[in-house]
């Protein structure tokens, strides 16, 4: 298709010249439309739950997602791996006529090599999951105190089996995310999330149950599965060939990067996922269950804005590999700018709507944290997106330093977590992590990103977006 990034001002209408000055591309426009239908249909799915599912079910429902979150373990951060090491190749690669990969013999090669040793390891981590997951499980939602009236150990055991299944399209989704193929990407984000509602709100009244959260997972892998052996067929055929070029070597190049990011993944989980464990654990399941409707509306909000950054790590990558250090500047910026922006203003927003509920004694707004506890978990989510952005520019350099300050911060966060949400409650654990947020890892990782910076990069002038091709600079195309 024509670049249309390329019209003159004037040709263009009012509403593309806007949406151009935002640095909003079909990428972002896409990530951006999938997160603002979660918000719409967030309501619709609020009311189903409240009016069909008792506060205990609704506290299963949320923390199995926090229990399926434990999918980080396996991983390992390949993803993110494969995003940066395909961005550096794909800078000298392209799309031939009928789909297919075409470009620097090497480049292709190594490619290659990458996507057959991704598959060989979700495929081994797969296995894993079922296993450990699944006794997990079954024996930490045994202890609830509803869990001889709530049924939920089928529903539990067919959400980890389809969970696993989608670990097959998990490294082909990253493979084309870092050949740039982002819009293709969030588009395919966009389409699950509306066929993912659209289940639900049907599942839901027709008495599903627990077994929504296996529908919905379904729907996902059957929208991935459809766009891998679809309009990717080709590009995907053409890299699972054996080639008797380079290959990137896995110990030499993957694994110096890969465990460092999978241990800061490993730990992560502290700062997100572990909080609903804690809460559903010493609080009960009708607590867990705000808690988690809460947590998933700020997250999603943070995801969405996070999108401007996101959704240009395969183009950092492809300028890093350039040495063009001044563009990739001014696009890091200006991106992470509006997202911070656009982040505090929903936020804000959504505490409004959330002191609303209280103040006007709706019945759904027990479904929800308290203004409170709210205020300062949208405070946190806002200070964490300019760390991921940080740590998303960084990894655009095939590096991952500082270990060890990671870690720390994220046993810091369980413990803190760990202990005031244990004996204060959601708001407790809604001070520990602002606090860790604001007084840790902001003012940490802007130093090591300003470090990082100013050690790795040194300007090439003379490199300017001109000399990029086409298919790596932005666009409405």
């Amino acid at each position: 298709m024509n670049d249309r990034s390329s019209e003159p001002a004037e040709r263009r209408s009012w509403l593309r010249r806007l949406l151009n000055r935002a640095e909003v591309d079909q990428a972002v426009f896409y990530a951006l439309a999938a997160r603002i239908w979660q918000l719409l249909a967030g309501p619709v799915t609020l009311v189903l739950i409240a009016w069909y599912f008792t506060p205990q079910t609704q506290g299963y429902y949320y923390t199995f997602w926090s229990l399926v979150a434990l999918q980080t373990f396996f991983e390992l951060s390949f993803p993110q791996v494969i995003i940066n090491f395909a961005s550096h190749e794909w800078e000298r690669l392209s799309f031939n006529d009928e789909g297919g990969v075409e470009g620097d013999a090497g480049a292709l090669s190594r490619l290659s090599s990458l996507l057959r040793l991704s598959l060989v390891w979700y495929g081994a981590a797969a296995v894993l999951f079922v296993i450990i997951v699944t006794a997990a499980g079954l024996v930490f939602f045994s202890y609830g105190t509803f869990s001889d009236t709530v049924v939920w150990r089928a529903p539990w055991c067919t959400l980890v089996v389809l969970t696993a299944i989608t670990f097959a399209t998990i490294p082909c989704l990253a493979l084309l995310e870092g050949c740039n193929q982002v819009k293709s990407v969030y588009k395919l984000q966009l389409v699950q999330a509306i066929a993912g509602n659209l289940v639900v709100w049907i599942a839901i009244p027709l008495g599903a149950g627990l077994w929504t959260l296996g529908l919905s997972v379904f729907v996902r892998l059957a929208a991935e599965v459809l766009l891998v052996a679809g309009p990717y067929r080709r590009f995907f055929r053409d890299l699972l060939q054996r080639r008797s070029g380079p290959a990137i070597g896995w110990r030499e190049e993957v694994w110096p990067f890969q465990w460092r990011l999978a241990i800061k993944a490993v730990v992560a989980y502290f700062n997100t996922y572990f909080i609903n464990l804690v809460v559903f654990g010493y609080h009960g399941e009708v607590v867990a269950g705000r808690f988690g409707m809460t947590w998933q509306v700020l997250t999603s909000l943070n995801s969405a804005c996070t999108a401007w950054v996101r959704t240009r790590a395969a183009r950092f990558g492809m300028l890093v590999a350039r040495q063009d250090y001044r563009e990739l500047d001014r696009i890091y910026f200006r991106l992470t700018t509006i997202a911070v922006v656009a982040l505090t203003i929903v936020s804000a927003a959504f505490c409004v709507f959330d002191i609303a509920l209280y103040e006007s004694g709706s019945r759904f707004a027990t479904r929800l944290l308290p203004p409170g506890p709210t205020i300062v978990f949208a405070i946190g989510t806002t200070l964490a997106l300019v760390s991921s952005c940080q740590w998303i520019y960084i990894h655009a350099h095939k590096k991952s330093p500082y270990l060890f300050l990671t870690v720390l911060g994220s046993f810091i966060t369980g413990g803190l977590i760990w202990t005031l949400g244990r004996s204060h409650g959601v708001l407790g654990a809604a001070v520990a992590y602002t606090g860790v947020m604001a007084l840790y890892y902001l003012p940490l990782w802007t130093w090591v990103w300003h470090r990082c910076r100013t050690e790795w990069h040194v300007l090439r002038p003379e490199v300017t977006t001109d000399d990029l091709p086409a298919s790596s600079q932005d666009g409405w195309r």
